[in-house]
């Protein structure tokens, strides 16, 4: 009986949008800006912010009766089809999921649309921007796609070359050569960058202790934490935080 109460619902709703001639807008548009932000292309992406497509809400499907509910069911929508376009394009497949649940829990707690709107072209700007990094370098080889991929799932864990190469069936020389070949930069020199990147959002977002983050990204103490994150940084910790403590958004690269 609810099957066809609903179907019933569905007719009454599709004539109700026949009638008005409500249609949703082409689909190329769409697509072509997450296009945009995959392949980096980031005048098209803040020309598209500036005019606020967005919040026009002309042709869009109403997914909500509640106005900022229904921008926020459509932010979900873009963050998910955006990193999928990214990962597409080479993104890892970790980082571009971690993309999209920081995005979307961000939205989760804007209270205008407003906010909600300058949310949404802060992500498509910083999306699109680490897409333009990443089309720079030149293209990697299979081995080191599943190589960095393997890292960037394992970040919180000690990760050795010779794990990576047992995971990848090569030998450690090899893996070495290849990875110093391609990426300009050893192994080890990649995964502490990458977890620094981590440990910077930590400082930015969390409370949590130095000890803590140390700890939980697996460096050996607190003091060689300390010892990396200044060499790659050029401040410790503690200062990084004092200057950067939950200010992530108002840091991030605006249109206005």
């Amino acid at each position: 009986m609810g099957s066809i109460d609903l179907s019933r619902e569905w007719l009454r709703a599709e004539f109700v949008n026949q009638e008005m001639l409500n249609r949703h807008r082409g689909i190329e548009s769409e697509f072509g800006f997450y296009d945009a932000i995959a392949t980096g292309d980031l005048e098209a992406v803040k020309e598209n912010c500036r005019n606020k497509m967005f919040i026009n809400m002309e042709g869009v499907g109403k997914l909500s009766k509640d106005p900022l509910r229904n921008m926020k069911y459509h932010f979900v929508v873009a963050a998910a089809m955006i990193v999928r376009y990214c990962v597409h394009n080479g993104m890892e497949l970790e980082k571009a999921y971690s993309l999209s649940d920081f995005y979307i829990l961000k939205a989760d707690e804007t209270k205008t649309i407003e906010k909600l709107n300058k949310l949404h072209d802060e992500m498509c700007i910083d999306i699109c921007t680490q897409m333009r990094e990443l089309h720079k370098q030149q293209i990697l080889s299979k081995p080191l796609v599943l190589c960095m991929d393997y890292i960037y799932s394992h970040i919180h864990y000690r990760i050795t070359i010779e794990e990576l190469a047992e995971h990848l069936n090569l030998s450690t020389s090899y893996l070495s050569r290849l990875f110093k070949k391609e990426m300009g930069i050893n192994v080890s020199q990649y995964i502490n960058e990458l977890k620094i990147e981590q440990a910077k959002n930590m400082l930015q977002n969390s409370d949590m202790k130095i000890i803590e983050i140390a700890n939980y990204l697996s460096f050996s103490s607190q003091s060689h934490f300390i010892q990396v994150f200044q060499k790659i940084t050029g401040v410790t910790p503690n200062k990084y935080r004092q200057q950067n403590f939950r200010n992530t958004m108002s840091k991030m690269p605006t249109t206005r």
